[in-house]
């Protein structure tokens, strides 16, 4: 089984991917962990990306490729993968076809979780985190005892500053951007699957594993 995952910031994106990948026993393959795991491995894409990384700037599309196409590749990878945060544009999507085809394989199913802007918006400015041992809370769906406090050590609770409503509202625009022309992309090849990702962590699973079985 192959499979992508898209989902925006807040979807609960990496908690299904973890969930797929335990219960289907496929490698799940996240880019931003491959690219950390490259540059401290020193492999030679890692030392090109840390050049890029290093100066803050986006990993090239052909970095990116090669990194992948290496992972991929790979032994644990032969029973099946789930990549996480590839592709990103329609190139790596037409390069990642390009190389399974060589290999000759394919991706079995594109799962776009789907979450409205409001809904996000919500679930990530009400987070909060403790100043002194890291503990999260929600106001609405997690609430402290004594608002403002943590429940573990008392310590004051703040919102991170990427958790803001306008640092928000601009990554998932970003995302929108980005994500739009690919979903147009594999629901012209016919693989692409939305799910509704509102309801618990189990609901959002359930509705996954009715397309899964389909594939497995």
């Amino acid at each position: 089984m192959r499979l992508i995952i898209f989902g925006p910031p807040g979807a609960g994106k990496g908690t299904q991917a973890v969930k797929i990948s335990q219960e289907y026993k496929v490698l799940h393959i996240s880019t931003g962990d491959i690219l950390r795991a490259s540059v401290k491995e020193g492999t030679e894409l890692g030392k090109l990306a840390k050049t890029y990384m290093d100066k803050g700037e986006l990993v090239p599309d052909n970095v990116i490729i090669g990194i992948i196409k290496e992972r991929i590749t790979t032994q644990d990878s032969q029973k099946g993968f789930l990549l996480d945060g590839f592709p990103r544009t329609i190139e790596q999507a037409e390069a990642l076809e390009k190389m399974l085809n060589k290999e000759g394989q394919r991706i079995d199913s594109v799962i776009s979780i789907e979450v409205d802007d409001e809904e996000i918006v919500k679930r990530i400015t009400g987070r909060r985190v403790c100043e002194k041992c890291g503990s999260m809370y929600h106001i609405i769906f997690d609430p402290p005892t004594n608002m403002g406090y943590c429940n573990k050590c008392g310590g004051g609770l703040y919102q991170r500053d990427d958790d803001s409503e306008d640092v928000i509202r601009t990554r998932l625009q970003v995302y929108r951007r980005q994500t739009e022309p690919l979903k147009k992309f594999y629901k012209k090849v016919g693989i692409l699957k939305r799910v509704d990702g509102l309801g618990t962590i189990d609901d959002v699973f359930e509705r996954i594993e009715k397309i899964l079985k389909g594939i497995a």
